[in-house]
Protein backbone atom coordinates (compact mmCIF):
# COMPACT_ATOMS: atom_id res chain seq x y z
CA UNK A 1 0.00 0.00 0.00
CA UNK A 2 1.01 3.75 -0.98
CA UNK A 3 -0.03 7.53 -0.25
CA UNK A 4 -1.03 8.72 -3.38
CA UNK A 5 0.02 12.41 -4.16
CA UNK A 6 -3.35 13.74 -4.50
CA UNK A 7 -4.98 11.65 -1.34
CA UNK A 8 -5.77 8.57 -0.59
CA UNK A 9 -4.10 4.88 -1.16
CA UNK A 10 -3.67 2.74 -3.62
CA UNK A 11 -3.06 -0.80 -3.03
CA UNK A 12 -1.73 -4.17 -5.26
CA UNK A 13 -2.11 -7.40 -3.81
CA UNK A 14 -1.44 -11.04 -5.35
CA UNK A 15 -4.31 -12.04 -8.03
CA UNK A 16 -4.45 -12.80 -11.85
CA UNK A 17 -1.93 -10.16 -13.71
CA UNK A 18 -1.46 -8.26 -10.23
CA UNK A 19 -4.58 -6.59 -8.79
CA UNK A 20 -5.50 -3.39 -7.64
CA UNK A 21 -7.54 -1.21 -4.91
CA UNK A 22 -8.17 2.13 -3.86
CA UNK A 23 -9.02 3.54 -0.46
CA UNK A 24 -9.62 6.99 1.00
CA UNK A 25 -9.49 5.70 4.57
CA UNK A 26 -7.56 2.91 4.96
CA UNK A 27 -11.08 1.40 5.79
CA UNK A 28 -13.02 0.62 2.62
CA UNK A 29 -11.23 -0.65 -0.40
CA UNK A 30 -12.63 -0.44 -4.04
CA UNK A 31 -11.68 -2.47 -6.84
CA UNK A 32 -9.86 -0.99 -9.32
CA UNK A 33 -8.65 -3.31 -12.05
CA UNK A 34 -5.46 -4.92 -12.68
CA UNK A 35 -1.99 -3.51 -13.27
CA UNK A 36 -1.67 -5.71 -16.89
CA UNK A 37 -5.24 -6.18 -17.83
CA UNK A 38 -3.88 -7.43 -21.07
CA UNK A 39 -1.91 -10.39 -19.28
CA UNK A 40 1.54 -10.58 -18.36
CA UNK A 41 3.31 -12.58 -21.14
CA UNK A 42 7.07 -12.57 -20.38
CA UNK A 43 6.25 -13.90 -16.76
CA UNK A 44 4.54 -16.93 -18.19
CA UNK A 45 8.11 -18.79 -18.06
CA UNK A 46 8.33 -18.64 -14.34
CA UNK A 47 4.45 -19.13 -13.80
CA UNK A 48 3.51 -22.42 -15.78
CA UNK A 49 1.06 -20.21 -17.77
CA UNK A 50 -0.68 -19.04 -14.74
CA UNK A 51 -1.87 -15.13 -14.70
CA UNK A 52 -1.50 -15.07 -11.31
CA UNK A 53 1.65 -12.93 -9.65
CA UNK A 54 2.55 -12.53 -6.27
CA UNK A 55 3.40 -10.08 -3.58
CA UNK A 56 3.93 -6.92 -5.00
CA UNK A 57 5.10 -3.94 -3.70
CA UNK A 58 4.34 -1.02 -4.35
CA UNK A 59 6.47 2.65 -3.67
CA UNK A 60 6.16 5.99 -5.45
CA UNK A 61 9.19 7.96 -6.11
CA UNK A 62 10.10 10.94 -7.88
CA UNK A 63 6.65 11.14 -9.56
CA UNK A 64 6.12 7.74 -10.29
CA UNK A 65 4.80 4.57 -8.54
CA UNK A 66 7.19 1.87 -8.84
CA UNK A 67 5.78 -2.09 -8.45
CA UNK A 68 8.17 -4.88 -8.24
CA UNK A 69 6.20 -8.60 -8.39
CA UNK A 70 7.40 -11.87 -8.22
CA UNK A 71 6.35 -14.56 -10.86
CA UNK A 72 7.11 -18.19 -9.68
CA UNK A 73 5.09 -21.35 -8.57
CA UNK A 74 4.92 -22.80 -5.77
CA UNK A 75 8.03 -24.76 -4.10
CA UNK A 76 10.33 -24.05 -7.27
CA UNK A 77 12.71 -21.46 -6.96
CA UNK A 78 12.79 -20.80 -10.68
CA UNK A 79 11.56 -17.96 -10.23
CA UNK A 80 11.90 -14.08 -11.06
CA UNK A 81 11.32 -10.51 -9.98
CA UNK A 82 10.58 -7.77 -12.61
CA UNK A 83 9.67 -4.19 -12.51
CA UNK A 84 6.44 -2.32 -14.13
CA UNK A 85 6.55 1.77 -13.61
CA UNK A 86 3.41 4.48 -13.92
CA UNK A 87 2.59 7.79 -13.10
CA UNK A 88 -0.76 7.32 -12.49
CA UNK A 89 -1.61 4.24 -10.62
CA UNK A 90 -4.44 3.16 -12.99
CA UNK A 91 -4.78 -0.28 -14.42
CA UNK A 92 -3.13 -0.20 -18.07
CA UNK A 93 -1.37 2.62 -17.41
CA UNK A 94 1.62 0.25 -16.40
CA UNK A 95 5.03 0.17 -18.11
CA UNK A 96 7.08 -3.30 -17.95
CA UNK A 97 10.49 -2.10 -17.23
CA UNK A 98 11.79 -5.67 -17.60
CA UNK A 99 13.49 -8.55 -15.70
CA UNK A 100 15.05 -7.16 -11.99
CA UNK A 101 16.58 -10.59 -10.97
CA UNK A 102 15.85 -14.52 -11.34
CA UNK A 103 16.48 -17.66 -9.44
CA UNK A 104 16.71 -20.82 -11.11
CA UNK A 105 16.76 -24.09 -9.88
CA UNK A 106 20.68 -24.68 -9.39
CA UNK A 107 20.10 -21.19 -7.02
CA UNK A 108 20.63 -21.70 -2.97
CA UNK A 109 17.48 -18.45 -3.25
CA UNK A 110 14.87 -17.99 -4.40
CA UNK A 111 13.62 -14.66 -6.00
CA UNK A 112 10.54 -13.63 -4.97
CA UNK A 113 8.99 -11.02 -2.47
CA UNK A 114 10.37 -8.11 -3.27
CA UNK A 115 10.48 -4.92 -0.95
CA UNK A 116 12.59 -1.97 -1.99
CA UNK A 117 14.17 0.52 0.29
CA UNK A 118 16.11 3.98 -0.27
CA UNK A 119 18.92 4.66 2.69
CA UNK A 120 20.11 7.86 4.02
CA UNK A 121 22.43 8.07 1.06
CA UNK A 122 19.90 8.02 -1.11
CA UNK A 123 20.89 4.10 -2.54
CA UNK A 124 17.99 1.92 -3.52
CA UNK A 125 18.20 -1.53 -2.18
CA UNK A 126 15.93 -4.66 -2.72
CA UNK A 127 15.40 -7.20 -0.44
CA UNK A 128 13.70 -10.44 -1.32
CA UNK A 129 13.49 -14.52 -0.60
CA UNK A 130 11.57 -17.06 0.42
CA UNK A 131 12.59 -20.33 2.17
CA UNK A 132 15.68 -21.50 0.69
CA UNK A 133 18.84 -20.04 1.99
CA UNK A 134 16.95 -16.74 3.48
CA UNK A 135 16.40 -13.25 2.55
CA UNK A 136 18.61 -11.83 0.46
CA UNK A 137 19.19 -8.23 -0.71
CA UNK A 138 20.98 -6.53 -4.08
CA UNK A 139 21.29 -2.29 -4.69
CA UNK A 140 19.41 -1.18 -7.86
CA UNK A 141 20.58 1.59 -10.25
CA UNK A 142 18.03 4.57 -8.97
CA UNK A 143 17.81 5.95 -12.38
CA UNK A 144 16.45 2.55 -13.76
CA UNK A 145 14.97 0.48 -10.88
CA UNK A 146 17.13 -2.32 -12.31
CA UNK A 147 19.63 -4.52 -10.20
CA UNK A 148 23.47 -2.40 -9.85
CA UNK A 149 26.69 -4.81 -9.95
CA UNK A 150 26.56 -8.47 -9.18
CA UNK A 151 26.93 -8.49 -5.19
CA UNK A 152 24.24 -10.46 -3.12
CA UNK A 153 24.00 -9.70 0.75
CA UNK A 154 22.52 -12.48 3.01
CA UNK A 155 20.20 -10.69 6.07
CA UNK A 156 18.64 -13.22 7.39
CA UNK A 157 17.42 -17.25 7.54
CA UNK A 158 15.14 -19.47 9.75
CA UNK A 159 15.26 -23.20 8.56
CA UNK A 160 11.55 -24.32 9.46
CA UNK A 161 10.43 -21.23 6.80
CA UNK A 162 11.47 -17.75 6.34
CA UNK A 163 10.28 -15.05 3.58
CA UNK A 164 8.32 -12.10 2.97
CA UNK A 165 10.91 -9.12 3.77
CA UNK A 166 10.22 -5.86 4.44
CA UNK A 167 12.62 -2.92 5.21
CA UNK A 168 12.09 0.68 6.80
CA UNK A 169 14.19 3.15 8.99
CA UNK A 170 12.90 4.57 11.85
CA UNK A 171 15.68 7.11 13.48
CA UNK A 172 19.00 5.23 13.48
CA UNK A 173 17.73 1.86 12.79
CA UNK A 174 16.63 -0.30 9.58
CA UNK A 175 13.98 -2.33 10.87
CA UNK A 176 13.31 -6.04 8.65
CA UNK A 177 10.26 -7.14 9.22
CA UNK A 178 9.98 -11.17 7.62
CA UNK A 179 7.74 -13.91 7.99
CA UNK A 180 8.29 -17.31 10.02
CA UNK A 181 6.98 -20.57 8.92
CA UNK A 182 4.10 -21.73 6.97
CA UNK A 183 1.54 -19.51 4.67
CA UNK A 184 -1.88 -20.42 2.73
CA UNK A 185 -3.04 -23.04 4.63
CA UNK A 186 -5.79 -21.31 5.57
CA UNK A 187 -6.96 -21.36 9.34
CA UNK A 188 -3.74 -24.11 9.72
CA UNK A 189 -1.52 -21.44 8.69
CA UNK A 190 1.18 -20.70 11.04
CA UNK A 191 3.23 -17.43 9.44
CA UNK A 192 4.21 -14.94 12.39
CA UNK A 193 5.85 -11.65 11.60
CA UNK A 194 9.63 -11.11 13.29
CA UNK A 195 11.41 -8.22 13.29
CA UNK A 196 15.71 -7.46 13.65
CA UNK A 197 17.26 -4.56 13.12
CA UNK A 198 20.51 -3.03 12.00
CA UNK A 199 22.49 0.24 11.53
CA UNK A 200 23.06 -0.37 7.99
CA UNK A 201 20.81 -2.19 5.17
CA UNK A 202 23.16 -4.90 4.47
CA UNK A 203 23.15 -5.67 8.31
CA UNK A 204 24.05 -7.40 10.32
CA UNK A 205 20.46 -7.45 11.49
CA UNK A 206 19.81 -9.06 15.36
CA UNK A 207 16.42 -9.05 17.27
CA UNK A 208 16.22 -7.54 20.85
CA UNK A 209 18.02 -10.13 22.41
CA UNK A 210 21.26 -9.62 20.38
CA UNK A 211 20.40 -12.75 18.32
CA UNK A 212 21.69 -12.19 14.51
CA UNK A 213 18.85 -12.80 11.83
CA UNK A 214 21.12 -15.03 9.67
CA UNK A 215 21.23 -17.83 12.79
CA UNK A 216 17.44 -18.21 13.14
CA UNK A 217 17.06 -14.59 15.23
CA UNK A 218 13.58 -12.60 15.28
CA UNK A 219 11.44 -10.70 17.73
CA UNK A 220 8.04 -12.04 17.48
CA UNK A 221 5.58 -9.08 16.85
CA UNK A 222 2.21 -10.90 15.79
CA UNK A 223 1.00 -14.28 15.43
CA UNK A 224 -2.42 -15.89 15.61
CA UNK A 225 -4.58 -15.13 18.57
CA UNK A 226 -8.25 -15.50 18.74
CA UNK A 227 -9.53 -15.58 15.20
CA UNK A 228 -6.64 -14.41 13.57
CA UNK A 229 -4.42 -17.38 12.21
CA UNK A 230 -1.00 -17.31 10.49
CA UNK A 231 -1.19 -13.21 10.24
CA UNK A 232 1.96 -12.56 7.96
CA UNK A 233 3.52 -11.38 4.48
CA UNK A 234 3.65 -7.74 5.89
CA UNK A 235 4.11 -4.19 4.65
CA UNK A 236 4.65 -1.17 6.62
CA UNK A 237 3.36 2.36 5.72
CA UNK A 238 4.61 5.59 7.69
CA UNK A 239 1.54 7.88 7.18
CA UNK A 240 0.58 10.84 8.80
CA UNK A 241 -0.87 9.21 11.57
CA UNK A 242 2.34 6.94 12.33
CA UNK A 243 3.56 3.92 11.24
CA UNK A 244 1.07 0.93 10.37
CA UNK A 245 1.52 -2.62 9.88
CA UNK A 246 -0.08 -4.39 6.76
CA UNK A 247 -0.57 -8.20 6.70
CA UNK A 248 -2.71 -11.00 5.91
CA UNK A 249 -4.33 -13.44 7.75
CA UNK A 250 -7.25 -16.25 7.46
CA UNK A 251 -9.89 -16.17 9.57
CA UNK A 252 -11.67 -19.40 11.15
CA UNK A 253 -13.64 -20.12 8.01
CA UNK A 254 -10.24 -19.84 6.08
CA UNK A 255 -11.06 -16.75 4.22
CA UNK A 256 -8.32 -14.86 3.70
CA UNK A 257 -8.47 -11.37 4.74
CA UNK A 258 -6.33 -7.91 5.27
CA UNK A 259 -5.39 -7.00 8.62
CA UNK A 260 -4.04 -3.82 10.06
CA UNK A 261 -2.62 -2.73 12.92
CA UNK A 262 -0.45 0.60 14.48
CA UNK A 263 2.77 0.63 15.39
CA UNK A 264 4.47 1.71 18.48
CA UNK A 265 8.15 1.63 19.79
CA UNK A 266 9.54 0.93 23.06
CA UNK A 267 11.86 3.06 25.14
CA UNK A 268 14.68 0.92 23.25
CA UNK A 269 13.37 1.81 19.81
CA UNK A 270 11.52 -1.74 19.63
CA UNK A 271 8.19 -1.94 17.42
CA UNK A 272 5.18 -3.73 18.43
CA UNK A 273 1.93 -3.30 17.12
CA UNK A 274 -1.49 -2.19 18.65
Amino acid sequence: MVTRPEGGYLVAHTGGNIALKTSTDRVTFRNAGAVFPGGAPWTTTYTGGSRDLWAPDLSYHNGRYYLYYSASTFRSNRSAIFLATSTTGASGSWTNEGLVIESRTSDTFNAIDPNLVVDDQGRWWLSFGSFWSGIKLVQLDPATGRRLGTTMHSLANYVPGIEAPVMTKRGAWYYLYVSFDRCCQGASSTYRVMVGRSASPTGPFVDRAGRGMLAGGGTQILASHGSVHGPGHPAVLADRDGDHLFYHYYANNGASLLGINRIGYDAAGWPYVY
